[in-house]
């Protein structure tokens, strides 16, 4: 478990390197949650970057070359890139994404919100990214990230951004989450 404090400034120092550099981006993870909630607490945090004309993990490296601040490791065997904040001990990593591999393809103000200064996902966004991954790893973590947020922010999701068939599976292993996905349901006039 990592301090949601320190999690929130190494992607606030990320954050700032990938827009001086015009690299659209916005963060995930359990940190979404902690941060909604003050927790703590949190485990997990992730980068989704766009890509444009180049690769999004190209365009990360290129925007951390030279900062004293962050080194950027890959790791081939599962194709996955880590920014890692140096200036804390200890240090903090993140995992990069490509866009539309566990988020929306396009980063903009319809799918990523301003929060304690740093780009997150929206909550449609982060429930369909959880839930996503949650169809395909069945981890706990992932649907309890995904249980939280419908619960108490369900008057916020975009239910045309949840895949119907995947939540509705979800509802039926983990039947905490239905009450706020019948609302969500009702709110856009579905049964």
């Amino acid at each position: 478990m990592h301090e949601t404090v320190r999690l929130l400034e190494a992607a606030a120092a990320l954050s700032q390197q990938l827009r001086a550099a015009g690299v659209p981006h916005a963060f995930h993870g359990t940190i979404l949650n902690a941060v909604l909630s003050n927790a703590p607490l949190c485990d997990e945090i992730f980068c989704i970057v766009e890509g444009g004309n180049s690769h999004p993990f190209r365009r990360v490296r290129q925007a951390c070359n030279g900062s004293d601040d962050f080194t950027v490791t890959p790791s081939p065997w599962n194709n996955r890139l880590h920014a890692i904040y140096q200036r804390l001990i200890p240090p903090v990593e993140i995992e990069i994404l490509p866009a539309g591999e566990e988020g929306p393809r396009r980063l903009d103000a319809s799918t990523t919100m301003n929060m304690s200064g740093v780009p997150f996902l929206t909550i449609s966004e982060f429930i369909r990214a959880k839930l996503k991954a949650w169809s395909l790893r069945r981890l706990e973590r992932d649907a309890q990230d995904v249980a939280y947020a419908l619960s108490r922010y369900w008057d916020r999701v975009d239910i045309n951004r949840i895949p119907d068939q995947d939540m509705s599976e979800f509802v039926r292993q983990y039947p905490t989450a239905a009450p706020a996905w019948r609302e969500l349901r009702r709110k856009y006039g579905m049964r």
